[in-house]
């Protein structure tokens, strides 16, 4: 017996996609620099060391005085043996004056006079100790420094960006298609009228 077949042949559609990518091309260059460092500025003062000695004493120790200094020790001095000649003759006019009270005053007088002329020996130091005097002040030394700070000087480069957008073409490779076939298929009509379809 055969039976009625009804035969399907399908075909599905196929799209067909071309894609050509993005294409992206960055460049960064370099940023600009420069860099500039002024000196330091060094500025020195100095004040001298003085050095002072004063000889004034040691010359008089060795009896090499200035004329001022003799003129004023011959001054002080003819003042001085003046007073004292003046208190001895005071005195030995007391002396004289009291002769009757005994004693030999004119005797005593002369021998004093005549002791008078013996001079006292010593040793001694010519010229004295410290009769030189020094005085020293150092010298000062003032250092100022200016710091200059560097000078930096920044240029940045914006990036070079380059940009080939992509593209994507589609299309269809293949359309669907649908085959119907029949077979054994019959058709009956009125009257017992049949036919193949």
């Amino acid at each position: 017996m055969q039976m009625p077949q009804v035969q399907l042949q399908s075909q599905l559609a196929q799209i067909s996609i071309n894609t050509t990518g993005a294409k992206v091309n960055i460049q960064q260059p370099e940023a600009e620099q420069t860099i500039r460092q002024p000196q330091a500025e060094i500025t020195m003062h100095t004040t001298p060391s003085k050095l002072t000695i004063d000889q004034t004493q040691a010359w008089n120790d060795m009896d090499l005085k200035s004329v001022f200094k003799r003129t004023e020790d011959f001054a002080e001095l003819g003042k001085k043996s003046n007073l004292e000649g003046i208190a001895r003759r005071v005195q030995e006019g007391k002396e004289m004056m009291e002769i009757e009270n005994g004693g030999d005053p004119i005797v005593a007088q002369a021998k004093r006079i005549d002791e008078r002329k013996l001079k006292d020996f010593a040793l001694g130091w010519i010229p004295s100790q410290f009769a030189v005097k020094t005085d020293y002040q150092p010298s000062k030394l003032d250092i100022n420094v200016k710091i200059n700070h560097p000078e930096i000087i920044n240029t940045p480069q914006k990036p070079q960006i380059k940009y080939q957008k992509g593209q994507v073409d589609t299309g269809i490779a293949q359309y669907q298609s649908l085959k119907v076939d029949f077979e054994n298929l019959k058709f009956y009509g009125v009257n017992g009228f049949n036919m193949n379809i």
